[in-house]
């Protein structure tokens, strides 16, 4: 009754394959956004710094892993040295030309990790599985070592860490990066950013460069005798999944963080994240990508703020274990029992409004 397709036609197949062909998905995507620009008008500070920003700031490079993992098959345990590219190569390019502004560079920054996530996914053409996983771990380590052993990379400053300067929307004086930037506007240039980030992402998917991905995720030689050429489908997945994590990582620190240390943000502990995260969430979905993100953001909050609010004394130290243990049981969960993740569950209960009342 409310989530039914009946009257709804289609008169040309460009409305058959739109993004969102039924209406009350239209009227549903519609209503989020309009609630997403609201939020942080309404939403307390404190959940805007520990929940929202790093939710939205991430949930990019999990959209990225995502399409290389979940869409094409290839396990990465690299993501948070590309992000880590993306973060050094925005630092870089906005001191080397001030007069550009920052948003510029933060989508710029997507390409020199584009072309570093193409590098190192050369070994995907010859090995896969547990072999390409290990081969994009020692791309984590190398990218790590060269973040703290390379002064170039953040200006020769003595303490080694990454000084977000204060930069300007463009035609305004409005801060979005430095200390005077407000969480409102942090907020909203992140929204921007996700939103069309993920229409880019999603209409890649459904067309024929997401279907090269996915028949090489199926079975890789059957789409080489499909014609399809495993060299270029590979490589575009790695580059394309390596651009969302470069923008991800300077949206991290410029956005959200306003700076960050040397060889500690992006460690290998964020790229295990980041794989639970589209775990999680539900592999090839982007959906899935958001739930996924979230979830993983939001429950160190939720243990150590939440617990004691009603009662449950926990430390710090004791939220972190509790939290990794939960991620740990909940994707071995999964794994077993559904392995389309969060993302799986709402589709579920979407056929599930498609049939109500009647049993389904």
């Amino acid at each position: 009754m409310f989530y039914r397709e009946a009257g709804q036609f289609k008169t040309s197949y460009e409305t058959d394959h739109a993004t969102f062909p039924i209406r009350q998905d239209q009227i549903g995507i519609a209503l989020i956004l309009i609630a997403a620009v609201a939020l942080p008008f309404v939403s307390s500070s404190f959940a805007m710094q520990t929940v929202m920003l790093p939710s939205l700031a991430l949930v990019v490079a999990v959209i990225g892993l995502n399409i290389l993992t979940g869409y094409t098959g290839l396990i990465s345990l690299g993501s948070a040295g590309f992000m880590g590219v993306g973060a050094y190569a925005c630092y870089k390019l906005t001191t080397l030309f001030p007069e550009v502004n920052i948003l510029v560079w933060i989508l710029c920054s997507g390409f020199f990790s584009a072309a570093i996530g193409v590098f190192f996914g050369l070994p995907s053409l010859r090995i896969k599985g547990l072999y390409l996983a290990v081969a994009t771990l020692a791309a984590q380590f190398f990218l790590q070592w060269a973040f703290v052993r390379i002064p170039w990379l953040y200006n020769y400053n003595p303490s080694g860490a990454i000084e977000v300067p204060l930069r300007y929307l463009p035609f305004t004086e409005i801060a979005i990066t430095g200390p005077t930037a407000s969480l409102e506007v942090k907020y909203l240039v992140l929204l921007a950013f996700v939103v069309v980030l993920t229409w880019v992402g999603s209409n890649l998917m459904r067309g024929r460069i997401g279907r090269s991905f996915m028949a090489v995720r199926d079975m890789d030689i059957a789409a080489q005798l499909m014609g399809i050429r495993l060299l270029d489908a590979k490589l575009m997945a790695f580059a394309i999944s390596s651009f969302y994590c470069g923008v991800s990582g300077a949206l991290f620190v410029f956005i959200y963080l306003g700076g960050a240390e040397a060889g500690t943000e992006f460690s290998i502990r964020l790229s295990f994240l980041m794989l639970f995260a589209v775990i999680i969430g539900g592999l090839g979905s982007m959906i899935g990508s958001f739930l996924g993100a979230f979830f993983i953001v939001a429950l160190p909050t939720i243990l150590k703020f939440g617990a004691p609010a009603i009662g449950i004394a926990i430390t710090g130290a004791t939220a972190e274990k509790i939290v990794f243990m939960t991620i740990g049981a909940l994707t071995i969960y999964l794994l077993i029992v559904e392995p389309h993740g969060l993302a799986r569950l709402w589709q579920i209960a979407k056929q599930k409004l498609r049939a109500w009342p009647f049993p389904y």
